[in-house]
């Protein structure tokens, strides 16, 4: 029995219905979204997008890494991406807590030191959004290419607020 056979077994069952395949792989509504990845977010329920409209870059709160920059550019060139959103949320735990106190919670679980490991915590939410929506418009590489809206998530109402 594998570790795994639960979800395995769940996807046979989705498999059954599967109605989702003959997709292209590009954004049909031209959106990006960098998100966290918190479970209480649904990226495309909560824009009204369906399977398929959105490309979506998840991270602990939402950063505007090197990684998410590639997927943006990507998506802006090969991926029809016309509008881009930036959208940390509410009570994110990148933004509650401080580095040194995630350190310590991480090597208390882990039996281990982890004052080494980065974990990118955020002090100031909005202000850490509008410089993280500007690397976005300000990358070569996008710029004017896209609209770029940076946004926060509140996670009791489901609404989001522009910020940037």
């Amino acid at each position: 029995m594998s570790d795994f056979d639960d979800l395995l077994q769940a996807n046979r069952g989705f498999a059954d219905t599967f109605d989702l395949g003959g997709f292209d792989g590009k954004a049909h509504a031209g959106i990006a979204l960098v998100t966290c990845m918190d479970s209480r977010i649904d990226p495309l329920r909560m824009l009204g997008l369906q399977h398929g409209d959105a490309k979506i870059f998840r991270n602990p709160g939402a950063r505007v890494t090197p990684q998410a920059l590639e997927a943006l550019v990507l998506g802006v060139h090969l991926l029809n991406v016309q509008r881009i959103l930036v959208v940390p949320h509410t009570r994110c735990a990148m933004a509650s807590a401080s580095e040194q106190d995630l350190r310590a919670k991480i090597g208390e679980s882990a039996g281990v030191d982890a004052s080494w490991q980065s974990f990118g915590v955020v002090t100031d939410q909005l202000d850490q959004l509008r410089q993280d929506v500007a690397k976005v418009r300000t990358h070569p590489l996008i710029g004017e290419r896209a609209k770029v809206g940076g946004f926060l998530y509140d996670v009791d109402t489901g609404l989001l607020t522009q910020h940037a």
